[in-house]
């Protein structure tokens, strides 16, 4: 059975991107920093048919990132698809927004840590074994002030810097992969989640992802509810 580990799971977007992928054969790996939290999303999942199990990790703490996936390979097996999207919807010690006056060194080195750095340390922990049995998928999700600055307020000028710099890397992996049996994305969200019409509900941008697995076309998908 092929697996999809999801770092950021939650009961938001996680979920749907999990039950989509899960109702459809495969077996899921929860990734988040609270475990109690991920066992009761697994326990969910469970309930509907599908293999779950949450591994308790910190993007900020990447030594807890390798160890939750070196956890998952025992459970599970290689990681077939990996989608990264975690979202501090709660606050997270050590992170701030700052306005483009207000952006320092020291505010900035922790939206790097959240989104580049933990980006690159989870696809690290999956890419070596998708490159050698040239198969394998990774979708990395950012707001869209990663591509369009302009369209958010000015205090997410940290997190957009931030998430510009984890778009241009999988650009760049897309650019070394396309072709192979490795394929890798970037999906930039101009949505509130779960705050208008069907289009920003959790459940139809899960399908959009389930859309992109399956056509593996193109280095970038926007998806915008605005």
């Amino acid at each position: 059975m092929p697996t999809i580990a999801i770092v950021g799971a939650g009961s938001g977007l996680g979920q749907s991107i999990a039950k989509t992928f899960g109702s459809n054969g495969f077996s899921v790996a929860l990734v988040s920093r609270t475990q109690s939290k991920l066992d009761a999303l697994a326990a969910e999942l469970g309930q509907t048919g599908i293999d779950a199990a949450g591994f308790a990790a910190d993007v900020m703490d990447r030594a807890s990132l390798v160890d939750a996936f070196a956890r998952i390979k025992q459970r599970f097996g290689t990681v077939d698809i990996l989608e990264y999207s975690p979202a501090p919807h709660t606050p997270v010690p050590g992170i701030t927004m700052a306005g483009p006056l207000d952006v320092t060194v020291e505010n900035i080195q922790p939206q790097l840590d959240y989104y580049l750095y933990g980006g690159i340390t989870a696809a690290q922990q999956v890419l070596p074994d998708m490159l050698e049995r040239d198969s394998g998928t990774l979708l990395f999700t950012t707001g869209g002030a990663s591509v369009n600055p302009a369209q958010a307020s000015p205090e997410f000028a940290n997190i957009a810097i931030a998430g510009a710099a984890l778009r241009s890397w999988v650009l760049k992996l897309h650019q070394v992969t396309e072709g192979t049996g490795v394929y890798a994305a970037h999906v930039p969200l101009s949505v509130w989640i779960g705050t208008g019409g069907p289009e920003t509900q959790p459940d139809t941008i899960a399908r959009h992802y389930w859309d992109l697995y399956t056509k593996r076309e193109g280095a970038e998908h926007h998806y915008t509810a605005f």
